[in-house]
Protein backbone atom coordinates (compact mmCIF):
# COMPACT_ATOMS: atom_id res chain seq x y z
CA UNK A 1 0.00 0.00 0.00
CA UNK A 2 1.19 3.10 -0.95
CA UNK A 3 1.54 6.02 1.28
CA UNK A 4 -1.57 8.23 -0.02
CA UNK A 5 -3.79 5.14 -0.27
CA UNK A 6 -2.63 4.08 3.96
CA UNK A 7 -3.76 7.90 3.99
CA UNK A 8 -7.11 7.17 2.81
CA UNK A 9 -7.39 4.00 3.84
CA UNK A 10 -7.15 5.63 7.57
CA UNK A 11 -9.34 8.58 7.42
CA UNK A 12 -11.80 6.51 5.78
CA UNK A 13 -12.04 3.78 8.36
CA UNK A 14 -12.56 7.00 11.23
CA UNK A 15 -15.14 8.50 9.01
CA UNK A 16 -16.63 5.15 8.33
CA UNK A 17 -16.79 4.07 12.28
CA UNK A 18 -17.55 8.13 13.75
CA UNK A 19 -20.12 9.11 11.38
CA UNK A 20 -21.63 6.02 9.52
CA UNK A 21 -20.65 5.03 6.36
CA UNK A 22 -23.69 6.53 3.72
CA UNK A 23 -23.53 9.70 5.39
CA UNK A 24 -19.81 9.56 4.89
CA UNK A 25 -18.86 11.24 1.11
CA UNK A 26 -15.73 10.66 -0.96
CA UNK A 27 -14.87 14.82 -0.68
CA UNK A 28 -15.28 14.30 3.47
CA UNK A 29 -12.44 11.54 2.85
CA UNK A 30 -10.57 13.83 0.86
CA UNK A 31 -10.50 16.41 3.02
CA UNK A 32 -9.56 14.10 6.14
CA UNK A 33 -6.84 12.94 4.30
CA UNK A 34 -5.81 15.98 2.78
CA UNK A 35 -6.08 15.19 -0.96
CA UNK A 36 -7.90 15.70 -3.92
CA UNK A 37 -11.28 14.02 -4.90
CA UNK A 38 -10.01 12.99 -8.42
CA UNK A 39 -7.31 11.61 -6.63
CA UNK A 40 -9.11 9.57 -4.64
CA UNK A 41 -10.73 8.35 -7.68
CA UNK A 42 -7.06 7.57 -8.92
CA UNK A 43 -6.52 5.00 -6.49
CA UNK A 44 -9.99 3.44 -5.96
CA UNK A 45 -13.11 3.23 -8.21
CA UNK A 46 -15.23 4.45 -5.42
CA UNK A 47 -16.64 4.48 -2.20
CA UNK A 48 -17.62 1.03 -1.60
CA UNK A 49 -14.21 0.11 -2.72
CA UNK A 50 -12.64 1.76 0.41
CA UNK A 51 -14.72 -0.15 2.37
CA UNK A 52 -14.36 -3.66 0.76
CA UNK A 53 -10.40 -2.45 0.97
CA UNK A 54 -10.22 -1.87 4.80
CA UNK A 55 -12.80 -4.90 5.71
CA UNK A 56 -10.67 -6.96 3.73
CA UNK A 57 -7.21 -6.09 4.89
CA UNK A 58 -9.03 -6.31 8.70
CA UNK A 59 -9.23 -9.76 8.16
CA UNK A 60 -6.74 -10.25 5.93
CA UNK A 61 -3.27 -8.05 6.97
CA UNK A 62 -0.95 -9.24 3.97
CA UNK A 63 -3.74 -8.25 1.67
CA UNK A 64 -2.88 -4.26 2.35
CA UNK A 65 0.97 -5.25 1.42
CA UNK A 66 0.02 -6.57 -2.10
CA UNK A 67 0.97 -4.34 -4.87
CA UNK A 68 -2.58 -3.63 -6.60
CA UNK A 69 -3.28 -2.03 -9.87
CA UNK A 70 -5.19 1.50 -9.23
CA UNK A 71 -7.81 2.56 -9.19
CA UNK A 72 -8.65 -0.68 -6.98
CA UNK A 73 -12.29 -2.59 -8.19
CA UNK A 74 -14.77 -4.65 -6.56
CA UNK A 75 -13.25 -7.40 -8.47
CA UNK A 76 -10.93 -8.29 -6.07
CA UNK A 77 -13.33 -8.40 -2.91
CA UNK A 78 -15.33 -11.01 -4.54
CA UNK A 79 -17.42 -13.44 -2.05
CA UNK A 80 -15.87 -10.73 0.30
CA UNK A 81 -19.21 -11.32 3.02
CA UNK A 82 -19.20 -14.60 2.68
CA UNK A 83 -15.45 -14.39 3.98
CA UNK A 84 -16.08 -12.47 6.92
CA UNK A 85 -18.61 -14.92 8.11
CA UNK A 86 -16.71 -17.66 7.83
CA UNK A 87 -14.21 -15.89 9.74
CA UNK A 88 -16.60 -15.31 12.61
CA UNK A 89 -17.21 -19.25 12.65
CA UNK A 90 -13.68 -20.25 12.79
CA UNK A 91 -12.80 -17.63 15.17
CA UNK A 92 -16.06 -18.86 17.64
CA UNK A 93 -14.84 -22.57 17.05
CA UNK A 94 -11.35 -22.25 17.80
CA UNK A 95 -12.53 -19.85 20.82
CA UNK A 96 -14.36 -22.98 22.35
CA UNK A 97 -11.45 -25.26 21.66
CA UNK A 98 -10.02 -25.13 25.58
CA UNK A 99 -13.62 -25.33 26.83
CA UNK A 100 -14.30 -28.18 24.68
CA UNK A 101 -10.78 -30.25 26.30
CA UNK A 102 -12.39 -29.25 30.04
CA UNK A 103 -9.57 -26.85 30.58
CA UNK A 104 -6.61 -28.92 29.80
CA UNK A 105 -3.94 -26.90 30.31
CA UNK A 106 -5.85 -23.63 30.14
CA UNK A 107 -6.11 -20.81 32.76
CA UNK A 108 -8.58 -17.63 33.50
CA UNK A 109 -5.87 -15.05 32.30
CA UNK A 110 -5.31 -16.95 29.22
CA UNK A 111 -9.21 -16.68 28.58
CA UNK A 112 -9.20 -12.84 28.98
CA UNK A 113 -5.53 -12.62 26.69
CA UNK A 114 -7.70 -14.99 24.37
CA UNK A 115 -10.44 -12.76 24.50
CA UNK A 116 -8.74 -9.59 24.12
CA UNK A 117 -6.73 -11.07 21.53
CA UNK A 118 -9.73 -11.66 19.38
CA UNK A 119 -11.68 -7.98 20.03
CA UNK A 120 -8.94 -6.81 18.84
CA UNK A 121 -7.71 -8.03 15.92
CA UNK A 122 -11.19 -7.68 14.40
CA UNK A 123 -12.30 -4.49 16.07
CA UNK A 124 -12.08 -2.39 12.45
CA UNK A 125 -14.45 -5.31 10.74
CA UNK A 126 -16.60 -5.47 14.05
CA UNK A 127 -16.93 -1.92 14.80
CA UNK A 128 -18.21 -0.97 11.45
CA UNK A 129 -20.88 -3.52 11.38
CA UNK A 130 -22.06 -2.51 15.17
CA UNK A 131 -22.45 1.36 13.57
CA UNK A 132 -23.67 0.62 9.94
CA UNK A 133 -25.57 -2.36 10.93
CA UNK A 134 -28.50 -0.57 8.72
CA UNK A 135 -26.83 -0.08 5.51
CA UNK A 136 -25.41 -4.21 5.44
CA UNK A 137 -28.13 -6.23 7.07
CA UNK A 138 -26.89 -9.40 6.24
CA UNK A 139 -23.42 -9.03 7.80
CA UNK A 140 -25.27 -7.39 11.13
CA UNK A 141 -27.24 -10.90 11.30
CA UNK A 142 -24.45 -12.66 11.30
CA UNK A 143 -22.74 -10.41 13.83
CA UNK A 144 -25.18 -10.21 16.22
CA UNK A 145 -25.28 -14.60 16.42
CA UNK A 146 -21.70 -14.54 16.39
CA UNK A 147 -21.51 -11.95 19.35
CA UNK A 148 -24.50 -13.80 21.25
CA UNK A 149 -22.32 -17.11 20.33
CA UNK A 150 -19.04 -15.54 22.12
CA UNK A 151 -20.73 -14.44 24.98
CA UNK A 152 -22.22 -17.54 25.76
CA UNK A 153 -19.13 -19.43 25.83
CA UNK A 154 -17.28 -16.39 27.73
CA UNK A 155 -20.34 -17.59 30.10
CA UNK A 156 -19.48 -21.18 30.11
CA UNK A 157 -15.72 -20.82 30.31
CA UNK A 158 -16.28 -18.84 34.12
CA UNK A 159 -18.78 -21.23 35.14
CA UNK A 160 -15.73 -23.48 34.44
CA UNK A 161 -13.49 -21.38 36.30
CA UNK A 162 -15.74 -20.90 39.15
CA UNK A 163 -16.45 -24.70 39.40
CA UNK A 164 -12.61 -25.02 39.43
CA UNK A 165 -11.88 -22.57 42.24
CA UNK A 166 -9.74 -20.21 40.25
CA UNK A 167 -11.92 -16.94 40.31
CA UNK A 168 -14.30 -16.73 42.94
CA UNK A 169 -18.45 -16.58 43.36
CA UNK A 170 -19.85 -14.87 40.54
CA UNK A 171 -23.09 -13.93 42.42
CA UNK A 172 -24.81 -13.02 38.58
CA UNK A 173 -22.42 -14.90 36.04
CA UNK A 174 -24.06 -13.66 32.85
CA UNK A 175 -23.87 -9.51 34.14
CA UNK A 176 -20.18 -10.16 35.14
CA UNK A 177 -19.98 -11.96 31.44
CA UNK A 178 -20.99 -8.95 29.49
CA UNK A 179 -19.64 -6.47 32.39
CA UNK A 180 -16.21 -8.41 31.55
CA UNK A 181 -16.71 -8.35 27.36
CA UNK A 182 -17.59 -4.68 27.05
CA UNK A 183 -14.49 -3.91 29.33
CA UNK A 184 -12.18 -5.94 26.78
CA UNK A 185 -14.48 -4.61 23.66
CA UNK A 186 -13.70 -1.08 24.86
CA UNK A 187 -10.03 -1.45 25.41
CA UNK A 188 -9.20 -3.22 22.67
CA UNK A 189 -11.93 -1.61 20.00
CA UNK A 190 -13.50 1.11 21.13
CA UNK A 191 -10.91 3.57 22.73
CA UNK A 192 -9.01 3.10 19.64
CA UNK A 193 -11.94 4.56 16.96
CA UNK A 194 -15.04 5.32 18.15
CA UNK A 195 -14.70 7.22 21.65
CA UNK A 196 -15.25 10.63 22.43
CA UNK A 197 -11.61 10.84 22.97
CA UNK A 198 -9.42 8.80 20.80
CA UNK A 199 -6.13 7.52 22.79
CA UNK A 200 -3.18 7.06 21.11
CA UNK A 201 -2.20 4.23 23.96
CA UNK A 202 -0.83 1.39 22.63
CA UNK A 203 -2.73 -2.06 22.46
CA UNK A 204 -0.43 -3.87 24.62
CA UNK A 205 -0.74 -1.27 26.87
CA UNK A 206 -4.85 -1.43 26.63
CA UNK A 207 -4.16 -5.31 27.14
CA UNK A 208 -1.75 -4.97 30.51
CA UNK A 209 -4.95 -2.57 31.75
CA UNK A 210 -7.20 -5.03 31.41
CA UNK A 211 -5.32 -8.14 32.47
CA UNK A 212 -4.42 -6.22 35.93
CA UNK A 213 -7.62 -5.34 36.46
CA UNK A 214 -10.24 -8.11 35.21
CA UNK A 215 -7.35 -10.32 36.89
CA UNK A 216 -7.78 -8.75 39.95
CA UNK A 217 -10.93 -8.25 40.45
CA UNK A 218 -12.26 -12.07 39.46
CA UNK A 219 -9.16 -14.43 39.85
CA UNK A 220 -8.67 -16.37 43.48
CA UNK A 221 -4.99 -15.70 44.99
Amino acid sequence: MTQRIQSIVKEATYLFLRQGYSKTQISHIAKAAGVSVGTIYHDFVGKKEIMHYILKSTIQPSFAEQEIETPICDEHFTGLEQEIVRIFEESAAEFQKPLLRGLDGYSFEMLISDAFHILSRYAVGCLFIEKNQQDFPFLADHYKAYRKEFLTTMTQYLMAFMEKGQIRKLDDIELTTILIVEILSWWAMDMRYTSFEISNISVEAAKRVCMDNILSAYKKN
